[in-house]
């Protein structure tokens, strides 16, 4: 949806509830750390955390032992980016074949989006060159991540919420939908190659920028467990060092917030929805990240104390 657009479509609304229900639960977990210790018993609190908790900053927390019934490895994260290569590879040939005369999508794909827009498909309009563009990003961010995680990144043996697992899963079915209703809704009648301006190089551009940024916080992270011939020497925490690790705790986290600005900017700028897909992706890595900054600052009692969480010198 454009910003002139007088409301929401179904699928802004769905990413403003999900921006929305992070908003609260980073603001709930800033106003929990001054609960009395006595109420971190609760059922509600207990349950509260271990949703909102994976990986290191979940393996201290103290929880029933019926919520461990939930747990599933977080070296499955690699399942996330599997399902994205796959889907949202599958989703950019679609696109691709439907550009040609003849060719059109699937009836259950094209009802889908109908849905998800709340605009009814037409044959007029120009495909947009956004959409190709971000849905190869998008399975490119993926490839990435996928083998990031199976050759680069050393798992312990942390947990994630089976809650957090699924909807892992279908994340990126969602945003590869929401390419597609972005599409939908902003279709006009310039040609593919008109449509290429200085918004959307820079946007590539940031992409391809903040991609290295994450690559290399995972790789530095990495080197934390491993020895100098690259096999794993321990699975124990320790406090990263180097590149933007030296300004906030998370940079990997703070490279996520900038591809997802990234998209927003493949799509024009103007795009309402990839507007709110960013809100969304901010409170959920500032979440994250404070959850993994206040494990360092209570864990090491010489953690540098002028890092932030996961935007330098903001947050």
């Amino acid at each position: 949806m454009i910003w002139s657009s007088a409301s929401l479509a179904p699928i802004d609304a769905l990413w403003f509830f999900l921006a929305s229900c992070f908003l609260v639960a980073f603001s709930a977990h800033k106003i929990s750390t001054r609960v009395p210790k006595t109420r971190e018993t609760s059922g509600v609190y207990g349950l509260y955390q271990d949703i909102i908790r994976y990986g290191k900053t979940k393996q201290d927390l103290k929880r029933a032992d019926w919520l461990r019934v939930f747990d599933v490895p977080k070296r499955w994260f690699w399942h996330f980016y599997a399902v994205s290569v796959g889907w949202n590879g599958f989703l950019l040939a679609l696109y691709v074949t439907s550009i040609y005369p003849g060719q059109s999508a699937p009836s259950w794909l094209t009802w889908t989006v109908d849905v998800v827009t709340g605009v009814p498909g037409t044959d007029g309009g120009a495909p947009q060159l956004s959409a190709v563009l971000l849905q190869l990003l998008l399975c490119l961010h993926s490839l990435r991540r996928l083998l990031e995680c199976l050759f680069v990144s050393v798992f312990s043996d942390g947990v994630i919420h089976v809650v957090q697992y699924a909807f892992g899963l279908g994340y990126y079915v969602l945003l590869g939908l929401t390419v597609l209703s972005s599409d939908r809704m902003g279709r006009g009648t310039d040609t593919l190659l008109s449509q290429l301006d200085c918004t959307r190089v820079a946007g590539v551009g940031l992409f391809i920028g903040a991609s290295w940024l994450q690559h290399q916080s995972i790789v530095l992270l990495a080197r934390l467990r491993t020895g100098k011939s690259g096999s794993v020497e321990t699975l124990a925490h320790r406090v990263p060092k180097g590149g933007w690790f030296e300004l906030v705790s998370c940079p990997h986290y703070f490279a996520e917030l900038l591809i997802y600005i990234s998209f927003s900017l493949v799509f024009g700028g103007h795009s309402l929805t990839w507007w709110l897909v960013v809100l969304y992706v901010l409170f959920n890595q500032a979440l994250a990240g404070q959850l993994c900054h206040d494990l360092y600052i209570s864990k090491f009692k010489l953690y540098p104390k002028h890092r932030r969480a996961f935007i330098p010198y903001v947050l």
